[in-house]
């Protein structure tokens, strides 16, 4: 019999749970600043996940929550939820409508909820001082396991997304059959909601996002994690503005860009203000 006295069990490694940043908090509401590859909360994708923005905001305010719109899992920057169903209830209404007016004069266009993202993407767009609109209809995209019993005939669904070129670099490298790599930062203001909006909308443009694994350039993306030495989605929810559902008082919430948005912004020579 083998001798089991000095054999040592090694127990799986936990990673250190984290702690969310948090934007904004009132009586009925609380946001926060979501780090990408983080899931909202449980779904059936998430088996080996261990922490979730719902919960870990949960156990740090010691309310519970009740979450208004989604982020997927690889985008980062401002995620919004409401301390109660009832306020839970109009915020989902307006998110559903794109106004946050609750039945206010709907003429007055301080109410209508806005969100602003920001992107990196391949190539250079061409750039106006304008914004310019991507008004290109998207096929539902279905889970395989949650919308197993969901149509797939349904025909294409509106979708609009405005953007701006902010600003534009090359790097001198080589690529493919390119002699250099090209990147834009660019401003969405989506108007509808479609599942992956703006990274269909960008990767029908042919300017895809970096880091995007499901739509992106398999090039470009392998290059950017050596050349800057990190991998996600350069996809962040930068702004939240609505008009609060209880106070009737208009509400802005920022994300600040991360440190591994600031490293590109350096890598580029970029001023980028928050």
């Amino acid at each position: 019999m083998a001798d089991l006295t000095n054999t040592i069990e090694i127990q799986p490694t936990i990673p250190e749970k984290p702690i969310l940043t948090i934007l904004y908090q009132d009586e009925y509401l609380v946001a926060i600043d979501k780090p990408a590859g983080l899931f909202v909360h449980r779904s059936f994708m998430d088996k080996d996940e261990i922490y979730f923005a719902l919960q870990l905001v949960r156990d740090q305010i010691g309310k519970y929550v009740y979450p208004v719109h989604r982020l997927d899992r690889p985008t980062s920057g401002v995620l919004l939820f409401a301390l109660s169903k009832e306020v839970a209830q109009k915020l989902n209404e307006a998110f559903a409508n794109k106004s946050s007016s609750y039945g206010a004069d709907e003429k007055n266009s301080d109410t209508d909820l806005c969100k602003s993202y920001y992107a990196l993407v391949r190539g250079h767009l061409p750039t106006t001082k304008q914004t310019e609109l991507i008004d290109y209809p998207l096929k539902e995209k279905l889970d395989k396991l949650g919308d197993k019993n969901v149509s797939r005939d349904k025909a294409p669904q509106s979708a609009q997304t405005y953007y701006q070129v902010i600003k534009q670099a090359s790097l001198p490298i080589a690529l493919g059959k390119f002699d250099s790599v090209r990147y834009s930062l660019v401003k969405l203001l989506p108007i509808t909601g479609r599942r992956h909006q703006i990274r269909r909308h960008l990767a029908h443009l042919r300017n895809p996002i970096i880091g995007d694994i499901n739509y992106g350039d398999n090039k470009q993306n392998p290059f950017f994690i050596q050349h800057f030495g990190f991998k996600r989605l350069m996809l962040i929810a930068k702004s939240l503005s609505f008009t609060h559902p209880i106070t009737n008082n208009k509400v802005i919430i920022t994300a600040e860009f991360d440190q591994q948005w600031q490293h590109v912004f350096t890598e580029l020579d970029w001023l980028v203000d928050d």
